[in-house]
């Protein structure tokens, strides 16, 4: 794995882990604590209340999810 990530914390036992590809450094991601590389996946950690939420926010910084797996 090259980069993970965690995208929110709630209750929620249920989390998924994206795979996404292509991310671009933009405003979006100028505040982020995590390097961005276009070329490299990233692997965010999603629980399952915030995963629309979070596809959105990776097509604004360009990015393309290419694998979603639950995480048990």
């Amino acid at each position: 794995m090259m980069n993970q990530v965690v995208t929110g914390t709630s209750g929620s036992s249920r989390c998924f882990q994206y795979e996404v590809q292509g991310l671009r450094q933009s405003d979006d991601t100028e505040g982020m604590n995590y390097q961005i590389r276009s070329s490299a996946s990233v692997f965010m950690t999603v629980p399952y209340n915030r995963m629309n939420e979070a596809m959105q926010r990776i097509t604004r910084m360009g990015g393309k999810i290419v694998n979603i797996k639950p995480i048990g």
